[in-house]
């Protein structure tokens, strides 16, 4: 779902207990017993924080926006970003799934 702050700040209260925003929630769900043998999820990213913060890379909102999808994902494969080293590795992960689906039109995307 596509977002904005006000309401990714709901969610993120109603999910998470924290009153404030963020750039993407992403949420697993256990199958349903007997009606699919898939995990299912929610990805909730904030088109408007991408909008205000591509800038910091000198990027556009669009790349913004996909590195935020890409961020959601990861976290939906079990990427975790407690620590300084687990964001570094989730960063150089996601930028590196964005060079190889589009490798001409991010190729100025580096690491942290």
């Amino acid at each position: 779902m596509l977002t904005d702050d006000t309401h990714i700040t709901e969610i993120n209260a109603t999910v998470f207990a924290r009153k404030k925003s963020t750039d993407v929630i992403a949420l697993r769900y256990d199958p349903i017993p007997g009606i699919e043998t898939r995990t299912t999820a929610e990805l909730f990213i904030n088109v408007q924080r991408a909008m205000q913060c591509h800038h910091r890379q000198g990027w556009t909102p669009s790349k913004e926006l996909a590195l935020y999808i890409a961020h959601g994902c990861d976290h939906l494969s079990g990427g975790l970003d407690d620590t300084e080293t687990q964001r570094k590795q989730m960063r150089r992960r996601e930028l590196r799934w964005l060079r190889e689906l589009q490798p001409q039109a991010l190729s100025e995307l580096k690491p942290l």
